[in-house]
């Protein structure tokens, strides 16, 4: 069996299986639970001290479903590697310290009858912003499968047919891997980031890489939402000079759902 190993385990959250599952627990226990039966979450995907909280916000909510979610598609954009279209990874696990997560290869396979959809293993190899989300995915569910895409430089419309074919029933969740504005002053950061949410709640389809570096696959579901008559509503925002202090220049960070 082909595995992906962990890129950024020690670095943006611990790779001591037991310091890990601590610290989400601890997290995902900060804070209240509301009545929500999400479909789609927004989450961001910075090291954990700094955006962990926020992701939290929306992980919570799938504790009334875990039994219920049986595969998870995961989208988010590359930080490292130029990439037109959407990207599949070759491989059939993920592993974190807490485990292996089996890929649903079978709809991978599907996907690449879409002509925006190609295997591309480099984007995956050393990228972040799915990674994160796996370990909060293994601590927040019971058995699944993933099927994790890379988003670069994609239409919303090549997006959304994607997800589309992936949609299915309450057995499939999809999450948007993206934070919001970076290396800002903390005023600054919170104005634009502002105006970000009320794009984002108005199903705005035209982010920008300086709204949401995880516009591609952003745009994508928002256009999805529209057709769907979906709902945003927001969780929590808040930035890096709120959760780890410096204020100098901060990252933005957001938790949506959309039901």
């Amino acid at each position: 069996m082909i595995i992906r190993q962990p890129a950024v385990a020690g670095t943006f959250y611990p790779d001591s299986p037991n310091a890990l599952a601590s610290m989400i627990k601890e997290m995902l226990s900060d804070g209240r639970t509301r009545d929500f039966s999400p479909k789609v979450l927004i989450v961001p995907h910075a090291g954990f001290i700094y955006s962990g909280p926020v992701a939290a916000s929306a992980y919570r909510l799938l504790h009334s479903m875990r039994k219920n979610i049986r595969r998870v598609a995961l989208l988010g954009p590359s930080h490292r590697v130029p990439l037109q279209g959407m990207a599949l990874p070759d491989c059939e696990a993920f592993a974190t310290p807490l485990g292996n997560i089996p890929l649903d290869i079978e709809a991978m396979e599907e996907l690449k009858q879409f002509s925006q959809v190609e295997t591309v293993d480099e984007a995956h190899t050393h990228e972040h912003s799915l990674e994160v989300q796996c370990p909060f995915l293994q601590e927040c569910l019971d058995d699944f499968k993933l099927i994790p895409i890379v988003v670069g430089d994609t239409s919303p419309i090549a997006v959304a047919e994607v997800l589309e074919h992936l949609w299915g029933e309450e057995e499939t969740l999809m999450i948007i891997s993206s934070d919001l504005s970076h290396y800002h002053t903390y005023e600054e950061a919170c104005y634009r980031d502002n105006q970000t949410v009320k794009a984002i709640e108005q199903l705005s389809c035209n982010l920008t890489g300086g709204q949401a570096c995880g516009c591609y696959p952003l745009n994508g579901m928002l256009k999805v939402a529209q057709h769907r008559g979906m709902d945003v509503i927001t969780l929590d925002v808040r930035n890096s000079g709120d959760t780890a202090g410096d204020k100098s220049k901060v990252v933005g960070y957001g938790a949506f759902v959309i039901q």
